[in-house]
């Protein structure tokens, strides 16, 4: 059996200490839901939502992916950084081609450990990627044992396999041929071609990386990759760090230098989660060089580099995986310094674990924030109601009947305005219903499902390539107009919003935040990104050239018109989370009022009607409010812990702000 307990890697630590940081949020999420429920404070509203954080940071993962060109030594560094500790290499690694589809190695509790191909041949389809993978029958699937390093490279070694097809076989699949081999496959002197027997391969094992919720994308070829716009339109741009692999004795070649530009820059335009890996150094200690000669040769090189690909020279990382694959496995700490590996996976580390944490950060933040200001806003309004109520009951000692009268008109007055104000709520929830309508009918996948089969009709109608390309463009607007219109509703009915908020908190003392406007800037970008890459690789003269019209219309509406739906139909969701989130604090202060304004006029009139003393209730109004302070005093140390575990510098803070008691009301 395998010892995995044995890794050396730099990410290894802190990618363990981030999952623990990230279990402890959990808990502490978990535990501000059973005081809620505790204390009888746990609306739908706000159980749903916290719910929904804490499944979102159970299922939370972070997403690395390699991109190369052939012979890079991609694979024997994916071997060096993850799997060195299994004593021998496991993804396959040798010259020339051994990645032939996208691979996804993860770790999924849920599945036994295995590999699932999907067949080439589903190409053919539209199904998606993504949608074929909650289609288990259309998948190959090869038991695998995970205590096994035979089982593992004998499995993988599938994911390199290869099939002669006919020319046209290979067209109608959607593959670029090009005789010279230099912007797609280069056909065989028979007229066949060979393709990759497999579109895509999901390895699911329980290495202690993978099970913290790591992902590794291992990515095929310039050609191959070309070949399955998916992966640029759709993995590349959702993984957190792109690493794109250089050969130290070639530089930056013009395949090297496509590929950057058509999938590492579009799916990751700024600077931030790109790292390029200048393998191989070891092919420059000859041995007769001295070591300062080497390093100014590598120097050199890197400068070369970054000037080529218009990066600092400091995302560039010298590094030879072979001798630090060797190092690891051999215990030679002079090798694996020398291979320059730790100071990659540093980076990596540093790279990829901030960022994550930072959205998960800024998620909670926002999310259980939003929650925990609600319940404040409810008790504080109750303290409100109760401090007011308590105030009016001693005025009413040792007065007259005729006061008493006058306190129970006042009260029903009051109710009487609070009504009204009601009918104007209602009102308002007629007009926010309407918008709410027209909201949905802008982001529905439905209107946008006509879109895109308008843009189809017209793509198989188009005579020449400038109506293709005019059809692509077409449908591009179309969306990007949803979206604008869309984003003018939302302002319409936040403005809207803002006013009965502020209406409510001045009339009737409400503590109100008027909640944020929605942004459609992050939808936006995203269809900014896709654009610019299917510019890349649909919308090219080249492209209308190397490939029949039928098949650049089946990879627009496969791939481009595909991912729009995704992002209409991610803005759809979190539209519908802001419209029920907007409504709900207004609603909850609201029932709220309407009980305090019932309790108090219930007191008054009992009062009146001598049938229960002054002094008793004022006891229990007395006792009320001991408990209500207590409530608030905990929510505000809830809150507190939950502020300090998410800046906790590490798992084990050794500074722990205090644990709030969770006692029932």
């Amino acid at each position: 059996m395998l010892d995995p307990g044995g890794m050396n890697m730099s990410i290894a630590p802190n990618l363990s200490a981030y999952a623990e940081w990230r279990q402890r949020v959990c808990r502490t999420l978990g535990n501000l839901n059973e005081w809620l429920a505790d204390n009888n404070l746990d609306e739908d509203d706000t159980r749903n939502r916290i719910g929904r954080l804490i499944a979102r940071l159970d299922d939370d993962r972070l997403s690395v992916a390699f991109v190369a060109e052939f012979s890079r030594g991609k694979s024997e560094l994916v071997n060096a950084i993850f799997f060195a500790h299994y004593g021998q290499r496991i993804l396959p690694s040798a010259a020339g081609r051994t990645t032939m589809c996208p691979t996804e190695l993860l770790f999924d509790a849920a599945k036994p450990p295995c590999i699932e191909l999907l067949p080439i041949e589903t190409r053919a389809g539209s199904t998606t990627i993504q949608d074929l993978k909650r289609q288990s029958r259309d998948w190959v699937r090869i038991e695998i044992d995970p205590g096994s390093a035979a089982s593992l490279h004998q499995g993988l070694r599938r994911v390199g396999e290869e099939k002669q097809v006919a020319r046209a076989e290979a067209e109608r699949l959607g593959f670029q041929l090009d005789p010279e081999g230099e912007r797609g496959l280069r056909p065989a002197a028979d007229g066949t071609v060979s393709i990759p027997a497999w579109r895509h391969a999901l390895v699911n094992f329980p290495h202690p990386l993978l099970k913290q919720g790591l992902v590794i994308l291992d990515t095929p070829g310039l050609n191959a990759v070309g070949a399955e716009p998916e992966l640029t339109l759709s993995l590349l741009p959702s993984a957190h760090a792109v690493l794109f692999i250089l050969a130290a004795d070639t530089g930056v070649t013009q395949t090297d230098l496509a590929t950057w530009h058509a999938h590492v820059v579009p799916a990751h335009p700024s600077d931030r989660g790109r790292l390029v890996v200048l393998n191989k150094i070891d092919g420059l200690w000859d041995g007769i060089k001295t070591d300062a000669e080497v390093q100014a040769e590598i120097d050199r090189q890197r400068h070369s580099c970054a000037e080529i690909l218009e990066l600092p020279a400091t995302r560039i990382y010298p590094v030879s995986a072979q001798k630090g694959l060797a190092g690891k496995i051999r215990n030679d700490a002079d090798l694996l310094a020398r291979s320059c590996l730790p100071a990659l996976e540093q980076a990596l580390s540093d790279e990829l674990i901030p960022a994550k944490r930072e959205i998960i950060t800024t998620l909670v933040d926002s999310e259980a924030q939003a929650a925990i200001d609600r319940i404040l806003a409810r008790l504080k309004t109750r303290q409100g109601a109760m401090t007011s109520q308590i105030e009016e009951l001693h005025a009413l000692r040792g007065k007259n009947q005729s006061v008493v009268t006058y306190m129970v008109r006042k009260v029903e007055t009051e109710k009487d305005d609070f009504d009204q104000g009601l009918q104007r709520f209602h009102a308002t929830r007629t007009v926010f219903s309407d918008l709410s309508g027209k909201l949905y009918a802008e982001l529905g996948v439905s209107a946008l499902k006509s879109e895109a089969r308008r843009a189809h009709e017209a793509m198989q109608s188009a005579v020449f390539s400038g109506g293709l390309r005019a059809a692509m463009r077409e449908f591009m607007a179309a969306a990007r107009q949803r979206l604008t219109t869309a984003a003018a509703v939302t302002h319409e009915i936040s403005d809207m919003m803002g006013s009965m908020y502020k209406r409510f908190a001045v009339e009737h003392g409400m503590k109100l935040d008027i909640p944020p406007p929605f942004s459609m800037a992050a939808y936006e970008r995203e269809l900014d990104k896709l654009q610019q890459a299917y510019e890349s690789q649909f919308n090219t003269v080249l492209s209308m050239l190397l490939m029949e019209k039928r098949v650049i219309t089946q990879k627009f509406i496969e791939t481009v018109a595909a991912r729009v739906k995704k992002v209409f139909e991610s803005a759809n969701r979190d539209v519908e989370y802001w419209l029920r989130n907007l409504m709900a604090p207004l609603e909850s202060q609201i029932r709220e009022y309407q009980i305090q304004l019932k309790r108090k006029l219930d007191s008054v009139r009992r009062i009146n009607e001598a049938s229960e003393s002054l002094e008793g209730k004022l006891r229990e109004l007395d006792d009320s409010r001991v408990t209500l302070d207590r409530q608030l005093a905990e929510l505000g140390r809830i809150d507190s812990l939950l502020k300090h575990v998410l800046r906790a510098s590490a798992a084990n803070d050794p500074n722990p702000a205090p644990q709030a008691a969770r006692q029932p009301s």
